[in-house]
This record gives structure tokens, sequence and C-alpha cells, in this order.
């Protein structure tokens, strides 16, 4: 269970760390009706499924003054592309 949430919290970071990097903010679009909480949520599972957690870090970190788009393994990219 604690494996669990740490890999929920971790991956939820994640995703929020691309919105705020692409420009979006998940919390605004959530309360305006852009994005129901269940899709957020929707997308932090597909996110947990990614093997490649380290390099998102990497390409956030490497990203910090922004970027256009997400890079090409995103799992929410669609997602992200729709929001921007």
């Amino acid at each position: 269970m604690i494996m669990q949430t740490t890999t929920l919290k971790r991956h939820a970071d994640l995703m929020d760390r691309m919105a705020t990097t692409l420009g979006i903010d998940l919390e605004e679009k959530a309360l305006r009706g852009d994005l129901p909480f269940d899709e957020i949520a929707d997308a932090v599972i597909r996110c947990t499924g990614c093997t490649g957690a380290g390099d998102c870090e990497g390409w956030l970190d490497g990203h910090a003054d922004g970027a256009e788009q997400t890079p090409g393994y995103c799992r929410n990219a669609d997602l992200f592309k729709t929001l921007r």
C-alpha cells in the first residue's frame, strides 16, 4: 500500500510539473470545468504505467523554462495538447 501511494504521489507530481512546464494550470482547468477531476485521476494512472519516470524527471529538469510539447514517450501527450 505504501508503495502504491508513493508511486501515485510521484506521478501526480510529474503530471503537475509537466503541465506547468507546458504552461497549463490543471487546477484552473478543473475549476473552470475544462477538465473533469476524474480525467486528472485517469491521467495520473496512465502516467504510472510509464517506465520512463526517471527520464521524465530529467526532461522536466532540462525544460525548467518551459516547453511547447511533451517528450514523445509521454502517455498524456494528447491530453496536454488538447488542454493547450
